[in-house]
């Protein structure tokens, strides 16, 4: 059996807007796995061109979530924190992986059929084979874990699909090439806490999103503690209290996102924030919910404010993680050619 480095890859997209879905969903993630994981921690600008982008605007969102890494507690030393577009690999080993992936996987992944909607013949291809290009981030490095959320099981699905597939038709040649049994890993999803798909402030029953038309139903890591503090408390409720089990939750979607929220954000599980505030009305309830977010965000956005204003520094971390992303790339790329029998 073959035995694989345990490495964590993950990406974020370069569109701007990062929010407290995002944070709760991945970035904290991110954040434990660097204690006992070797981990890359992507930019993926090339996916972010999938749909239309400003290329001004491109380049500020990408240094924007660059320095959300790091405002967070990723460490940019210890782990590898680079943009996508940087390392040519990405793309070279996704078409790679087209030639193994199937048609047919591609045209049942739901997240394309909702983004393409009822006119998928004037989507971009980008938008269809976004799913290979993932797969591909994943493989170049040999990765065997990645943290996703709930939306992005599916891709990982066909990530390991993909994978398998590479194996079974090149296992002679991986073989010859002395590479064992399997020259990628099958990548295992990384999904916990209590939190991990955080839903809409005006509606508990879609995703909280950055495309969302009103601001009002995110908080971005880029609002202050006003900003934060009204959300709140508009955010949408129901007239009951809030219940004293987790089975009350249930058909209340907007209090089980408020109280998701609040679990994620003080490290507790939901029974233990609903054995505190049982009984109580969501006014009560949304005074500690603001004093909570705006302890553990607040010293973030300051912290992104001051990374943004020094835009040498973002840079240079780009460029020294996408220097040490290559390495590891061109090495697994060689590896792919000579696998498929490209003559180099």
């Amino acid at each position: 059996m073959t035995s694989f480095l345990q490495r964590v890859f993950s990406g974020v997209q370069s569109t701007g807007n990062l929010h407290l879905g995002n944070y709760l969903g991945a970035i904290v993630k991110f954040v434990e796995l660097q204690q006992s994981f070797d981990c890359l921690y992507c930019v993926v600008d090339l996916h972010a061109i999938t749909v239309p982008q400003d290329p001004i605007a491109l380049r500020k969102n990408t240094r924007e979530i660059a320095a959300a890494f790091i405002a967070c507690g990723i460490d940019p030393k210890k782990n590898i924190v680079f943009n996508q577009s940087q390392v040519a690999e990405h793309a070279e080993l996704a078409w790679v992986l087209n030639c193994v992936a199937r048609i047919g996987w591609l045209n049942r992944m739901t997240q394309f059929k909702d983004k393409a909607g009822k006119d998928r013949e004037n989507a971009s291809m980008g938008l269809l084979d976004y799913p290979v290009l993932m797969a591909a981030d994943i493989l170049l490095y040999r990765a065997t874990h990645v943290p996703v959320g709930e939306d992005q099981k599916q891709h990982l699905e066909l990530a390991r699909d993909i994978a398998q597939k590479f194996n079974n038709d090149f296992a002679e040649s991986i073989a010859r090439n002395n590479f064992g049994e399997a020259f990628f890993p099958l990548p295992e999803p990384l999904i916990s806490g209590p939190a991990t798909r955080v839903m809409s402030l005006r509606d508990g029953t879609k995703k909280m999103s950055k495309s969302d038309a009103s601001d009002y139903s995110r908080i971005n890591l880029s609002d202050d503690a006003d900003q934060i503090a009204q959300k709140v408390r508009k955010a949408k409720t129901d007239p009951d209290a809030l219940p004293s089990e987790e089975k009350g939750l249930e058909g209340r979607p907007e209090a089980d996102n408020l109280v998701g929220i609040f679990a994620a954000l003080s490290q507790r599980s939901k029974a233990d924030v609903l054995g505190e505030f049982g009984g109580s009305n969501f006014s009560t309830f949304k005074v500690a919910l603001v004093d909570l977010a705006v302890a553990k965000l607040s010293p973030i956005t300051a912290e992104m404010r001051k990374l943004m204003a020094d835009t040498d520094y973002i840079d240079a971390v780009l460029r020294d993680g996408s220097m040490r992303a290559r390495e590891l790339a061109r090495a697994n790329m060689d590896a792919v050619k000579d696998i498929v029998g490209f003559l180099r």
